[in-house]
């Protein structure tokens, strides 16, 4: 394939909040970067970026509803999730979204990832109450009641569970960073010494797939049999690829990609985040600067420029809008 870079700067519609000065600043940043001319199939064409939401803390964990054709996302130091629906009026969806307590405490507490499980019900990733959880309410009659799937790995509560997965047959992968703790790593209350990639089992088994520095994003190939997790490390900021050979099994655990030389330079904002895996077996994957996209082999095919740090991204139903959480930003990018 002819390899080529193209830069598309593309328009921005911006939030009437900000200055003039702050407008300019942001616009400038915005851009889309095609790598290979493989990527024009996925890019080529479209490629506008857009705001479609702002004036919040550090947004994560889109989550497109197709049934109501609307964005759910969190606001973590808000402790809310937030709606965007198909006119893109914004509102308060949940809150509290993830941390339930009456004791008033420091740190990132709300959700984070987000998805839906096989019965359609919202599944949360709750850094302040450290657990996976479900709502117990209709998704389309939102109630901050929840129910516990999962907080304590052989009787230690987890850090502050981040992103998960669903596999084919319903096993939930998950990461358990550190972020969510008042202290982070040097948290009193934090009772693993180490921070975790989890299978929960159907069968309720839970179990250790491996242990990385700061597991983050998480996702699996179309056909499931691949494991790819992203490392938020400054210091090894990687994205890793396994084979998938049962539930919580895998092998051959490989360097999908590094993008540690980038960290701290000009216009690299963020570390490898959340991710969504395309259909077509492109990985969408926020990292260094905005959103990378990756084909098969792990060859970065384009970049979308954010110039904010961007923590995750999503896809809409029929996979034309890619949905991404910049700092405290929701943008969406057009895509074939």
């Amino acid at each position: 394939m002819k390899n080529s870079i193209l830069f598309l700067i593309v328009p921005l519609i911006l939030c009437t909040a900000c200055s003039e000065k702050e407008k300019k600043s942001v616009e400038s940043d915005f851009s889309i970067e095609i790598l290979d001319d493989e990527a024009l199939g996925l890019l080529g064409g479209h490629g506008d970026i857009q705001e479609i939401g702002s004036g919040f803390k550090w947004t994560e964990g889109p989550l497109w509803i197709e049934d109501g054709k609307y964005l759910l996302f969190s606001d973590i130091p808000n402790n809310k999730i937030f709606k965007i629906d198909a006119n893109g009026e914004t509102s308060e969806y949940l809150n509290p979204a993830g941390y339930t307590g009456s004791v008033p405490r420091g740190g990132e507490l709300g959700s984070n990832g987000l998805l839906l499980n096989q019965k359609g019900e919202l599944v949360l990733l709750q850094h302040g109450d450290r657990r996976i959880a479900k709502m117990t309410a209709a998704i389309d009659d939102p109630k901050p009641v929840y129910e516990s799937i999962v907080d304590n790995y052989e009787g230690k509560k987890f850090n502050s569970p981040n992103d998960a997965v669903y596999d084919s047959d319903g096993n939930l992968y998950f990461t358990d960073p550190p972020y969510g703790l008042p202290e982070r790593m040097d948290d009193p209350t934090k009772e693993l010494d180490f921070q975790g990639v989890y299978c929960l089992k159907t069968s309720g088994e839970l179990v250790l797939v491996d242990t990385l520095t700061r597991p983050n994003g998480i996702a699996f190939s179309p056909d499931g049999n691949r494991l790819f997790v992203a490392v938020s490390d400054p210091e090894h900021a990687v994205w890793y690829a396994y084979d998938v050979i049962g539930p919580g099994e895998v092998k051959n655990k490989t360097l999908f990609y590094d993008a540690t030389s980038l960290i701290g330079q000009k216009g690299q904002q963020g570390l490898p985040d959340g991710m969504k895996m395309h259909s077509k077996g492109y990985l969408f994957a926020t990292g260094p600067g905005g959103a990378w996209v990756f084909n098969s082999s792990g060859k970065p095919i384009a970049r979308i420029h954010t110039g904010q740090a961007t923590s995750n991204c999503a896809f809409n139903a029929d996979e034309s809008i890619l949905f991404l959480t910049a700092d405290d930003y929701v943008l969406q990018v057009r895509l074939n």
